[in-house]
Formats: C-alpha cells, structure tokens, sequence
C-alpha cells in the first residue's frame, strides 16, 4: 500500500513540476517583465541609496560582465560586439535616464545613444554621453572583494580611462556597493515566481530518491547523478552546477558507489530557470529489509541539524555582517551541544550569489571581504550546512548535510518552499 501511495504522489508531484515549466516563449516574456520592473522601480532606488547616480557598464562579447548580463533582454544571449550601458539617476528631474551606446536599443528598455555617423568611435560616443549628463560619480565594475562586481576587464578599463578627459578621473568610483545591491535584492515580482523553481526542485529530488529510478544492488550514485542531468534535459531546464551524489555507510570500509539497503544518501542538486537558482541539498536512507521506517536515531540526527538551521536563521539581522551572524549561530549551536559547520550563502542570479558570505566550509572563523558585508532585506539565502553526530551502530559519526532556500524580508526569514523535515526512505519488496 506504501508503494502504490507513493507512487501516486511522485506521479503528482511530477505533472505539477512539467505543469510548471512555461514554453520558451513565455519564459522569454516573463524575463523581459521582471527585467522592466527591475530597471525601471528597483534601480533608480538602488542608486540613490548608494549615491553613485552614474553607472557604466562595458563588455564585449564572448566577455560578458555577468552583471551585464542581469541586464540583456530575453532575446540577446550574450552581448553584440561592445556593449555599453550608462545609467544615470538625474537627481532634478527625479528621472533614470537608461543609455545604450551602441549600435541599436538593447531591449525595449534601454535606448541606443551613438550616433554612428556623426561619432564613428565608440569611445568618444560615451565620453560625449558623460560630459553631457556630468555626473558627480562614474560607477565601474571593479571589486576585491566580489567576482559578480570585478566585471570590467582590464583593456576595457584602459581604453576608457584613455579616452575619458583627466578632469574626470576622480569621479571613477567602483560599483560594488550598487552592483551588489543589484544582485542581490529580490523583487515582489521575482519572489512570486521564486516557489516555482523551489518546487520543480523538490519535486525531481522526491523522484530521484524512489524506487522508481533506484535499483537496489544496481543503480550507482554515478548513474543517479547522470539521472538528474538528464531529467532536467527533458524537462527543458538547466542547471548550473553538475549534481552530486554520496554514500554513508555503517561500516566504513565498504567504498563501492553502487546503492544497498541501509545506506544514507545525500544528494546536491539545483535548477536555473527564469534567470534564478536554486540550490537544494537533501537526505534519503534505503530500508533494510526488515525496517518500516527510517531508524529513530538517524531521524533524531536529521532533527538536530534542523535546529541548526534555526539557529542559524534566527541570527540574521539587517546591518550585521555575514561572520557576525556565523559567529553567533555557531556559538548557539555549539552551547545546545551539536557539532555544526556552516557554508551559507546568497542565491538568485547566481548560484553562489553576492552578499553576505555566512561561513564556508574552510573558513569557520569567518570569510574575509564578502563576510563582512552586511545582511539587507528582500534577499534570499541557501541555508547550507552540515552537523556530525554519534550514532550507535555507526563506525564513524554520521554527517547530516542541508540546503534550502530561503527569503529574508528584514524581520523574518521562511524558506520559499519550506524545507526537508524527515530522511526520505526509499523502501523495495
């Protein structure tokens, strides 16, 4: 009966998951709507509150600026030749003035600005554009601290700063403040369709850890690997990472990557779809033969790094750094007695997303640069970490491994799709 219910509701999760996945098309759409909406309400906010009210931005293609890329339309893949967008935040009209200096419009969004025929080079275009809107600061993306932020390359720093007048190199400023806030800040638009991907996620995990996919003594943590992969690939997504698949055992000296009853499974696996990610990380335990339910002590184990994620989540507060956070998290979780490691970082354009760092997994004493950055609101978080715990019966501790996904508002922080609460158990006859 356990079969059959869980096959029926595998069979559901599964067509509301397809169900879910628009056509190209709408997808398209979809982007250019978030995009405007992006553009147009959250930037100019954006800019005032770091005061940079011109930003630049240059890359050529097959070298994107991946924050350039937040901004192309659905339709443009990469950019065209060189593509430069100024954004300029005209504090006496009250007005984002949007620029492309380049051959035509980028999106609906953007206008194209360079006159080729009166101004054959590029260059002298933009230093035109600039001189004419005479900013107090020229945001470009260069940052030590942020890869997402470092975008600019260096020839196309040097050819600007050639081209720009003397006068104005004191007003070169970096982008970081505004590109991370960019990056990071999630929109009501966004966060409306954000449950979607979280879904579609939990949904192929539930499929992926069945025995629907997994033949005991047969199926390898190889082929469950390649399995995801290529589920995503009939589904019409992608993935922005290659998923992973790891064994623990009772016995140790047992090695071999094939799946057996009473293993304890751990997948890493995650989505891109609508220009977000997710990143999810879950446990499943094959049944012995003779078990109904996964052992008391392993769900006892799972429960506990549980309350690490609370503990961890209830520390983020606006204005404290991502290693004040970690600090206190892991001087709770270590009080209450668990054994914890946390490696939590941003998510949304990026899988590994700008913001604040919150640990990595070699740097428990906290993450020099981007930890200590500061939590803002609207943001989303994938909440990883690990806890080790003593189990009788277990060779070695056992190592209880979580990833969900989450939004903060400011006050409060909730998973997008809630989270994992017990092993998922993957029973045979």
């Amino acid at each position: 009966m356990r079969k059959i219910f869980t096959t029926i509701l595998l069979t559901c999760l599964l067509l509301v998951a397809n169900a879910q996945v628009k056509t190209v098309r709408q997808q398209a759409d979809i982007i250019n709507e978030l995009l405007s909406d992006r553009i147009n309400n959250l930037l100019p906010q954006l800019m005032t509150s770091t005061k940079l009210d011109c930003w630049v931005m240059m890359t050529r293609e097959y070298n994107e600026d991946p924050i350039v890329k937040t901004f192309l339309p659905a339709e443009w893949l990469a950019a065209r030749r060189r593509t430069i967008l100024v954004f300029y935040n005209n504090a006496k009209t009250g007005k984002l003035e949007k620029y492309a200096v380049a051959r035509y419009p980028v999106g609906k969004e953007i206008t194209a600005a360079w006159d080729v025929e009166n101004t054959p080079n590029q260059w002298e275009a933009l230093i035109q554009l600039i001189q004419k809107i005479n900013p107090n600061k020229i945001a470009l993306n260069f940052s030590e601290d942020f890869a997402h932020a470092d975008g600019l390359d260096h020839t196309e720093y040097k050819a600007f700063m050639s081209y720009l007048p003397k006068g104005e190199h004191a007003k070169v400023v970096s982008a970081e403040p505004l590109a991370v806030a960019w990056l990071e800040t999630r929109t009501a638009k966004e966060m409306a369709y954000y449950p979607i991907l979280l879904e579609i996620t939990h949904a192929i995990i539930k499929e992926g850890f069945s025995n629907k996919v997994i033949k005991v003594d047969q199926t390898t943590t190889n082929d469950l690997e390649w399995w995801f992969r290529q589920k995503l690939s009939d589904m019409g997504l992608s993935t922005w990472f290659h998923p992973s698949v790891e064994i623990q055992r009772r016995i140790t000296n047992t090695k071999d990557e094939v799946i057996h009853r009473g293993d304890f499974l751990h997948v890493d696996f995650g989505i891109s779809y609508l220009r977000l990610n997710s990143d999810v990380q879950e446990q499943a335990y094959v049944l012995l033969a003779n078990e109904k339910e996964v052992p008391s002590e392993l769900q006892d184990a799972f429960g506990k790094t549980n309350r690490l994620q609370d503990i961890l989540t209830n520390s983020f507060v606006i204005g404290k750094s991502g290693n004040e956070i970690l600090a206190t998290a892991l001087s709770t979780a270590k009080a209450e007695g668990i054994k914890p490691s946390i490696y939590t970082h941003p998510i949304g354009f990026h899988g590994h997303a700008a913001g604040p760092t919150i640990g990595m997994w070699d740097m428990q004493n906290g993450v020099p640069g981007s930890g200590d950055y500061k939590m803002h609101a609207n943001t989303c978080y994938s909440i990883e970490l690990n806890a080790m715990h003593a189990i009788k019966g277990w060779d070695a501790p056992v190592r209880v491994a979580l990833e969900q996904n989450g939004f903060f508002d400011g006050s409060s922080f909730k998973y997008i799709d809630d989270r994992q609460h017990k092993v998922i158990p993957i029973s045979f006859k």
